[in-house]
């Protein structure tokens, strides 16, 4: 059986060569892309400045969006999370965060991981499969309509993380070829510059990302500041330790050009990985590194059945002071969207939310 071509994830140049095959101009191809890039139509039947007779064929052996709503969550802070469904049946969530100066989506490489990070809700899934560059790319036209309408220009323009479900850098041909579809001043005009990537340290990658010139911001999820405790929360330390990846990281940001971003990501957990000493060991390894990134402190989401809570906002300011004593820039992420299962690390397909109840407890409920 043919598979539809999923137009979504073609360049402009490879959908003329498209339309090609169909006995059509090259010119169709380039409106077809502004169509679904620029405009962000979602089915050929919008594509009212096509003809009828393309449209049919379109129809017939291609498709403009492949993803479906399943659900769709609001949080109190404003957050959105889109839980849809490939066609078939695989869960993929992307969330949109509003903020002050400019707005976020942050999307999904994979349909859950396989990484196994042990405090991070995703890994419960496994790994069902990686998405393909339409898939990645329809996640964001999906959210952009959903924020501010189809066809209408983003009013403050809006920044990309590649923060949600999977590990984006074992997904990479298909993340780079979304990226490069998004960058298109023709289409959405999302350049790299304003997209973050997260890993958990897929060292080959990384390396390879460094001799990239139009590459997106990276950041690394630490989590541990030795090799023993890395290997208990982050498995896929034992592949690659501190040593081999924060060689990578050095690689990388030697390359790095005027207006990079390069950052560490490190998620506390009370009572794990919190305490001075964790803060020292960081910042000395860091240095003896020679790296310079700044550290962003990421509170653990916490989400059942994961056996951590968050540290508390003293130890967080106690750990972040270590740090700066130190030399190292630190930042606190602040957590978006908990109430919807929407934070980082807690997108595993859910179908409830986080409800307090007039007593103060906490709890699920299913919608």
């Amino acid at each position: 059986m043919n598979v539809p071509a999923h137009l979504t994830g073609l360049t402009e140049s490879e959908l003329s060569s498209f339309v090609a095959t169909l006995g059509e101009p090259a010119y169709r191809g380039r409106q077809i892309f502004a169509a679904l890039q620029h405009r962000r139509l979602r089915s050929f039947e919008e594509m009212t400045d096509l003809p009828r007779d393309l449209r049919a064929k379109l129809a017939e052996r291609a498709t403009a969006a492949t993803l479906m709503l399943e659900s769709r969550y609001g949080s109190t802070d404003g957050t959105r999370r889109y839980l849809m469904k490939t066609h078939e049946n695989l869960p993929v969530e992307t969330v949109f965060i509003p903020e002050e100066r400019r707005d976020t989506i942050c999307f999904s490489s994979q349909s859950g991981c396989p990484l196994q990070c042990t405090f991070c809700l995703t890994a419960q899934l496994g790994l069902l499969r990686s998405l393909t560059a339409g898939e990645i790319v329809e996640q964001v036209i999906f959210a952009l309509n959903d924020a501010y309408g189809a066809g209408v220009k983003t009013p403050r323009g809006v920044n990309l993380v590649g923060m949600g479900a999977g590990e984006p850098l074992l997904n990479f041909d298909s993340l780079m070829k979304a990226l490069n579809v998004m960058a298109d001043p023709k289409g959405l005009f999302i350049v790299p510059n304003r997209v973050t990537i997260s890993t958990a340290g897929i060292v080959p990658r990384i390396r390879e990302l460094a001799t990239i010139q139009d590459r997106p911001h990276l950041a690394i999820s630490l989590a541990a500041p030795t090799d023993e405790q890395r290997n208990e929360l982050m498995p896929i330390n034992r592949k690659w330790p501190l040593a081999e990846l924060l060689d990578a990281c050095r690689e990388f940001e030697k390359s790095l050009k005027p207006g990079e971003r390069f950052t560490f990501e490190y998620v506390m957990l009370d009572g794990v990985n919190d305490s001075d000493a964790h803060a020292r060991q960081l910042a000395n390894l860091l240095n003896r590194h020679a790296l310079c990134a700044k550290v962003n402190l990421i509170p653990h989401n916490p989400a059942e059945p994961l056996p951590y809570h968050p540290s508390p906002g003293e130890r967080v300011e106690c750990f972040k002071a270590i740090l700066e004593s130190k030399g190292i820039h630190a930042f606190v992420r602040q957590p978006r969207g908990r109430d919807i299962y929407a934070a980082c690390g807690q997108l595993a397909a859910r179908k409830s939310v986080l409800t307090r109840s007039a007593a103060g407890a906490t709890f699920a409920a299913e919608l």
